[in-house]
């Protein structure tokens, strides 16, 4: 990267030059210049709007849009030689686009400051970035939607505080990831609604005096529409702020299912293997194999966090306008959206492939009593008072712990001995199969209702292609 260039894009009221070291502190370059394209998609609609309008003459337009285009492929090939003194992306372009095309370059800038140029290059960045994580989120959608179709009779315990609490299905687990992350999904589509608009035209802060067709350069670069108050549009970055607060409740969702993963793979639980590509090993120990993705995924929701901190400790104390604290908006966001999309991408890989071990997940939801609910509500159904069904069963356990059996493996003359209204139809109540089966509404956990809910789920996918 060059620093030899001078910026003299606003050095005339200036005697002296800047620090270097200021120059170095307060240039942004090295990091915003990741939003070339949406700088140049920006301002190939500002030259064509003043076109529109008479305040640029068609040649110039065309010889800017050629040039930017030009600058575009030289960026692309790598043959483009930043400029710290340039400050940002934005001059950097500019001054490139000046050397190129002479005059009609400076004129480029009319009607416009940086102060709305870089709050449109944010939106356009975070629109497309939205798009990207939506495309990935759907891709991991699919694959938890065809799993737990497969997975709809797999019976596993259910778990509160981490005890066995009742049998449900691994289908009906693996939606309730799902839910979670449709609605991330949703709050991404409603996030983007708020980032689609533009504020390309309010200028430095009060709009400009040129008669602007603003509503023309929306339209040119798909904004729903321009923002309705100047101010209001340089100053700011709530929508940023909405987005990192939508990615750090999706990284949480994304947190809770690498725990179970880790959980689940190890030898205490032993409930899935996952793929070998998606794990590491020791570098002392040979038997491991870590679930270092999951790990990962789990880790990574702490920046995620922390940049939404960051995002709202910025903007807690700004006066309108536009200030210089709003640079440091750029790096939180960019990191925000690459942990996103890097985690996403692994997980839509990987979670699909995971391979279930049924027998350990229906030999561990034999543990801990996991029927007890059941044989609770078939006294109930016999006319028994829930609280005294309640303190029935809990004697049966009692009986249960000590003698190492589940409710089950007794015989039915050891369960009439806490309730005579229990029948040999008890057994079929204290199966894994008809627990799960007996959850049989919206919602619950028996094979149809989550077959059911499997299906509505691709549904809802095919609805969004």
């Amino acid at each position: 990267m060059s620093d030899t260039q001078t910026n003299q894009t606003w050095g005339g009221r200036f005697t002296e030059s800047t620090d270097a070291f200021v120059a170095a502190f307060t240039a942004s370059v090295e990091f915003d210049r990741r939003m070339y394209r949406q700088d140049i998609e920006g301002s190939m609609a500002h030259a064509r709007m003043l076109a529109r309008v008479g305040v640029l003459s068609r040649e110039d337009c065309e010889a800017i849009v050629r040039g930017l285009e030009e600058i575009r492929a030289e960026i692309e090939r790598g043959e483009f030689e930043w400029s710290l003194a340039l400050e940002d992306v934005h001059m950097n372009i500019e001054a490139r686009l000046i050397e190129r095309i002479g005059d009609a370059g400076k004129r480029l800038h009319t009607g416009r400051s940086r102060n709305d140029q870089v709050a449109t290059d944010i939106r356009l960045y975070l629109r497309d970035a939205i798009d990207a994580i939506q495309t990935e989120l759907r891709r991991l959608l699919g694959g938890l939607a065809e799993l737990a179709t497969r997975e709809t009779d797999t019976i596993m315990p259910g778990f509160t505080h981490l005890q066995v609490a009742q049998p449900v299905t691994f289908g009906h687990h693996l939606l309730a990831w799902f839910e979670m992350l449709k609605r991330d999904y949703e709050r991404l589509v409603d996030c983007r609604k708020r980032v689609n608009v533009m504020p390309l035209g309010a200028a430095a802060l009060a709009g400009t005096s040129y008669p602007l067709d603003r509503h023309y350069t929306a339209q040119l670069l798909d904004f729903a529409a321009p923002c309705a108050n100047s101010l209001d549009a340089v100053s700011d970055r709530d929508f940023a702020i909405e987005l990192t607060a939508a990615a750090a409740i999706l990284m949480t969702h994304l947190s809770r299912m690498a725990e179970e993963l880790v959980l689940w793979s190890s030898a205490q639980f032993d409930f899935i293997d996952l793929p070998d590509r998606f794990c590491t090993g020791s570098s002392i120990m040979p038997q491991k194999k870590n679930p270092d993705v999951p790990e990962l995924v789990r880790g990574k929701v702490g920046r995620v966090n922390g940049h939404l901190i960051a995002l709202l400790t910025l903007m807690k104390s700004q006066p309108l306008a536009y200030n210089k604290d709003n640079q440091e908006d750029k790096e939180p966001l960019f990191d925000t959206v690459d942990t996103v999309l890097g985690c996403l991408r692994a997980f839509a890989d990987m979670v699909p492939a995971l391979r279930p071990k049924r027998d350990n997940m229906r030999r561990a939801a034999r543990q801990g009593f996991a029927t007890a609910t059941d044989l609770a509500d078939y006294l109930v159904r016999k006319g028994v008072p829930f609280r005294d069904a309640h303190e029935v069963v809990g004697k049966a356990v009692r009986l249960g712990v000590e003698t190492n059996r589940d409710l089950a493996d007794m015989t039915l003359a050891e369960l009439q001995r806490f309730s005579p209204l229990v029948e040999d139809d008890v057994f079929a109540v204290l199966s894994l199969e008809g627990s799960v089966a007996a959850r049989d509404v919206l919602g619950g956990t028996a094979p149809n209702r989550v077959r059911e809910a499997a299906a509505q789920a691709r549904t809802w996918l095919a609805e969004l292609a």
